[in-house]
């Protein structure tokens, strides 16, 4: 075979193992854990997400930072667990020094009941088709 065909069975094989462990992410958060908004709530305002995210996580502070309020809840529980696992894992990780410092002692259902909590925030998001 091909170096070149080798190479291609091999990132094919990687994307559909992403693909099963996104899957199994999703499953993991609508099933193991009832998320609490309140706990979610308590926890954004000890972490004082705030700060970069402004009043009602609606208003960041720098354009660089995002609206999170009304944000999907799994959308939120995934990055906040990408930037737990960091750089150490270029697939799935996120790079940022700030938020992994804010995440990196949560448990997962803290940050499913952040999550929750985020989602149920009012927030200016806008759903383009």
């Amino acid at each position: 075979m091909k170096p070149s065909k080798a190479l291609h069975i091999r990132f094919k094989a990687a994307g559909a193992a992403a693909a099963l462990i996104g899957m199994m992410a999703m499953a993991a958060f609508n099933v193991a854990h009832a998320a609490d908004a309140s706990n979610g709530k308590v926890l954004s305002e000890s972490h004082n997400c705030a700060a970069c995210h402004g009043p009602g996580l609606n208003k960041p502070v720098s354009s660089d930072y995002p609206k999170l309020a009304g944000q999907h809840a799994s959308y939120i529980y995934w990055a906040l667990r990408q930037y737990q696992i960091g750089n150490g894992n270029p697939n799935f990780g996120r790079n940022n020094a700030i938020m992994a410092a804010q995440v990196q002692n949560l448990s997962q259902s803290d940050l499913k009941d952040l999550a929750a909590y985020i989602e149920s925030l009012d927030g200016s998001l806008v759903l383009k088709k």
